[in-house]
C-alpha cells in the first residue's frame, strides 16, 4: 500500500462516513486518510479540485444534478482517482450503471467495522472490490445464451431481413436494398414473423438482440 493516500467520500449517511473517517486510518497504519466528505452530489466538482483524491468511495444513488450519474461526475473531475461505489445493496442495475460509469468496484454499505475492513484494505490496495453475490449476478448476465430455436431454422434470406428489422429500417428503405417492392417486404416481414412466432417488428427485433445477430 502506498503512503499518503487520499480518501474523499461522497455519500449522505453521516453515521457511515464517521465509521469510514475513523476505519481508514486504523486499517492502513496512518497511511491512508479521508481528507474531504460531502453529501451533496452538486458539490463533487469543487470537492475533487480541492482534495486530488486517490480514491474516492461515492453514493451512486445520491440524488443527481440534471440527471447525472454521481460516479461520472467524479471520473470526470478527478481522472487520475480510482472510484469504488457505495450501495445500501447489491442492486444489480445500480452497480452496472456504477462501473459503467467508471468505478472500479461496489463496497456494501454497513455501519459494521468488521466487514468493512477487508474490502476496504483491498480498494486501498488497488484491487477491484465486489460483493460475491453481485459478482455471481455479473458472471450469469455476461453468460452466452442459446439462440432461441427459431433463430436457428432461418435460412440466410430470413436472417438479413430480420438484421434490417432489427437495425430500425424501414419498410421502404428494406425494399430499396432489396430490389423488391414495399408489398413483398410486407409479405416477407409476415412470415418471418410467423417462423419466429412473435407478434410484432419489435419483439422480432427481440430475438435478433438476444441471439446476437445486431
Amino acid at each position: 500500500m502506498q503512503n499518503g493516500i487520499r480518501v474523499v467520500v461522497v455519500d449522505g449517511n453521516t453515521t457511515f462516513v464517521r465509521v469510514l473517517e475513523a476505519l481508514i486510518p486504523e486499517i492502513s497504519s496512518g497511511r491512508a486518510t479521508v481528507v474531504a466528505t460531502t453529501g451533496e452530489a452538486g458539490k463533487v466538482a469543487s470537492v475533487m479540485r480541492a482534495a486530488v483524491p486517490d480514491l474516492v468511495l461515492v453514493d451512486p444513488t445520491l440524488p443527481q444534478p440534471a440527471g447525472r450519474n454521481p460516479v461520472a461526475m467524479v471520473h470526470e473531475s478527478a481522472p487520475q482517482a480510482r472510484i469504488v461505489a457505495v450501495a445500501d445493496d447489491t442492486d444489480l442495475a445500480v452497480a452496472v450503471e456504477a462501473l459503467h460509469a467508471g468505478a472500479a468496484g461496489l463496497l456494501r454499505r454497513t455501519a459494521e467495522a468488521a466487514d468493512l475492513r477487508q474490502p476496504l484494505i483491498a480498494a486501498l490496495e488497488g484491487w477491484s472490490v465486489v460483493p460475491p453475490g453481485l459478482l455471481a449476478a455479473l458472471v450469469e448476465q455476461a453468460r452466452p445464451r442459446p439462440p432461441h430455436p427459431a433463430i436457428t431454422q432461418l435460412d440466410t434470406d430470413d436472417r438479413r431481413l430480420l438484421r434490417l428489422i432489427a437495425g430500425g429500417s424501414s419498410t421502404s428503405e428494406i425494399a430499396g436494398l432489396l430490389h423488391v417492392s414495399e408489398r413483398t417486404v410486407k409479405r416477407l416481414t409476415a412470415s418471418l414473423l410467423r417462423k419466429l412466432k412473435v407478434a410484432s417488428r419489435t419483439e422480432a427485433a427481440a430475438l435478433a438482440g438476444s441471439a446476437g445477430l445486431l
